[in-house]
């Protein structure tokens, strides 16, 4: 394999160019350097992913749920056989540590084992019928051809979730990728057909989001959308496919409070929220955001947190012992000089960081913001960046109204010895997740997804399935 390979459309089990030619460059964004191109499709493409996976609907939903099941192990061993050469190309095109990428990628295999697993308990139903006669039973049967939009953060983990719960389902999944990071999900679409999935059952495009979507939401051969994006990018989808009364699951964008409480122990926290706030230069959905910490202890947890923040070795993932990378693209700089400006004006403290770390690369210095007003921009949007807001609170109550005061529900975290104040985050903080001395996300078994306008439904744990199945109640009369 190149050091990084550009990448194609995957059609109908082959791999090809756009019809038109079309290509993206494809930049590494610790170097800002050309490293390769991606297929550009246009709306030939899309018409032959659309006729791929209608017949690979019709092969796939007919294949035992057992031997799905197989089908998906095999990939999953496939994925932990190639971590390192899929590792390096993730970092390559996104920028995390190469560490960072091998865990994405292994923990990607655990996703399509737990969902090959769940595939083979998709349990229907039989209902006691009030005539000895009749039998009354539901079917748990495959929704249909799937719509899948994936953005750059996590290349592979958030493209695997959903592939591998449709496939799992016996759904065909057209994944529409992000054009900024192409080949790791491309890599991960390999190893599917690598492990013998009909042609057509997966395909993968590449273009204008907005154009792609549009298109594929609204067409009669897809049953259901599943994105990973924006709030305002998320809402538009769903209200296309409400339209055209399609299904969706929706996971979009957070600013996740954490709430350390009086009684927290403040080695447990910050070895465990610094780690997370900085992970992937804080280009996660459930990045801490807020940080709302008791007044008796804000000025010890702030100093101990920015003398952490600036031990952070930054720099070109491949490189050894980088902790942080660079943001993924000259957006994301942009962004981050504009909220931490807004925050100043508005009467903030910079305690460390505030700008670009290089001028090579799209380098961001990890960043520490204190005594923010409640009305600068970075108290109200998503950051999705390496900055991290600390406020002192007086109490749990003004922490918890803080937390809930956003429209936002993906995300939280709280720290605490009390088990009274943890029942209480646990039932008042309005979040679809909620970690309480620890951060335990993202684990296959378990749900992920927000609520509120963080969007609906789950891509983890035993609910993941529901989506991309259809209940269907037969009655039978003997």
């Amino acid at each position: 394999m190149p050091e990084y390979p550009s990448t194609q459309l995957f059609l109908n089990g082959r791999w090809q160019p756009a019809r038109d030619g079309r290509v993206i460059d494809v930049l590494n964004p610790a170097t800002q350097q050309k490293i390769g191109t991606v297929s550009h499709a246009g709306i030939a493409d899309l018409d032959e992913a659309l006729a791929a996976a209608d017949n690979g609907f019709r092969i796939w939903r007919d294949i035992s749920p057992y031997e799905r099941a197989a089908v998906l192990r095999k990939a999953a061993g496939l994925l932990r056989d190639r971590v390192d050469s899929i590792a390096r190309i993730m970092t390559l095109e996104q920028g995390k540590p190469l560490a960072q990428s091998r865990l994405e990628t292994l923990a990607a295999a655990d996703i399509i084992d737990w969902f090959a697993g769940e595939g083979q308990r998709a349990y229907g139903q039989i209902i006691p019928a009030r005539n000895p006669n009749t039998t009354q039973m539901t079917l748990k049967l495959p929704v249909g051809p799937v719509a899948a939009f994936t953005p750059w953060n996590f290349p592979i983990n958030q493209a695997v979730r959903k592939l591998s719960a449709g496939l799992a389902a016996g759904c065909s999944v057209i994944v529409k990728a992000p054009e900024e990071t192409p080949a790791a999900p491309a890599a991960l679409i390999q190893a599917f057909a690598d492990a013998g999935l009909p042609d057509g059952v997966v395909g993968l495009v590449f273009g204008e989001p907005a154009q792609i979507s549009e298109y594929l939401i609204p067409h009669p051969v897809i049953c259901k959308i599943s994105f990973t994006g924006s709030t305002p990018v998320g809402k538009h989808l769903a209200e296309l496919a409400g339209r055209h009364m399609k299904r969706a699951t929706m996971e979009l964008g957070g600013h996740a409070p954490v709430i350390v409480a009086a009684d927290a122990d403040l080695d447990q926290a910050l070895s465990v929220i610094v780690p997370a706030k900085f992970r992937n230069a804080g280009q996660v959905c459930i990045s801490p955001t807020r940080f709302l910490v008791h007044e008796d202890l804000a000025d010890d947890f702030t100093n101990r947190f920015v003398e952490q923040a600036e031990a952070i070795k930054l720099g070109n993932g491949l490189d050894a012992d980088v902790e942080m990378g660079p943001l993924a693209n000259e957006r994301r700089l942009a962004a981050m000089d504009a909220l931490v400006e807004d925050a100043v004006e508005s009467g903030a403290k910079l305690r460390t960081g505030g700008k670009r770390a290089s001028n090579q690369g799209w380098f961001f210095q990890p960043t520490v913001l204190t005594h923010v007003a409640q009305t600068a921009r970075i108290m109200n949007e998503e950051p999705f960046g390496p900055v991290a807001v600390i406020n002192p609170v007086k109490n749990l109550d003004a922490a918890i109204s803080e937390a809930n005061r956003l429209p936002y529900g993906l995300a939280a975290y709280g720290f605490t010895r009390d088990s009274n104040t943890a029942a209480r985050l646990g039932r008042e903080v309005e979040a679809g997740m909620t970690a309480i001395n620890h951060a335990g996300f993202a684990l296959p078994e378990v749900p992920f997804g927000g609520i509120r306008d963080s969007g609906h439904g789950t891509e983890g744990g035993s609910e993941a399935l529901d989506s991309y199945l259809n209940t269907r109640f037969v009655t039978h009369l003997h």
